[in-house]
C-alpha cells in the first residue's frame, strides 16, 4: 500500500473467505483493458456480509473487527465502484488488501 498522508494507519479487517475469483468482466471487455474498478478483498467481505448473508452493519463490523463507522466507510465505496462498474460496463477487479484471513494462523494481505 502506498504511504498515507497525517492521521492513523487503515487496520486489518478479519475476513472468513477469499473470493473464488479476483477478475470479473462484461463479454465486450477484455481483461486488463481501460474502465476497471478496483475492488479491495475486504470490501467485498463487506458487502459479502451485509447483502449476502442479511447481517446488519453492525453485526458485520464486530465479525471484521472494526467500528461501525469503518465498516460504513468501505461498504460504501465496494457499492460504488460496483455501481460504477455495472452502470459504465466496466471491468471488476478484486485486489490485495490489509487483511487476516480468519481460520488460519498466519497474515495474508497485501499490496
Amino acid at each position: 500500500m502506498p504511504p498515507r498522508g497525517p492521521g492513523r494507519r487503515r487496520g486489518r479487517r478479519w475476513i472468513e473467505r477469499l473470493p473464488a475469483t479476483d477478475y470479473y468482466y462484461p463479454k465486450t471487455v477484455t481483461p486488463g483493458g481501460e474502465g476497471v474498478s478496483r475492488v479491495t478483498v475486504e470490501e467485498l467481505e463487506a458487502l459479502r456480509l451485509v447483502d449476502l448473508l442479511g447481517l446488519t452493519q453492525e453485526e458485520a463490523a464486530f465479525r471484521m473487527g472494526v467500528s461501525r463507522k469503518t465498516f460504513w466507510r468501505d461498504l460504501t465505496s465496494v457499492r460504488r465502484k460496483i455501481a460504477e462498474a455495472l452502470i459504465n460496463g466496466w471491468a471488476i477487479q478484486i485486489i490485495g488488501g490489509d487483511y487476516i484471513l480468519r481460520g488460519e494462523r498466519s497474515e495474508v494481505g497485501g499490496e
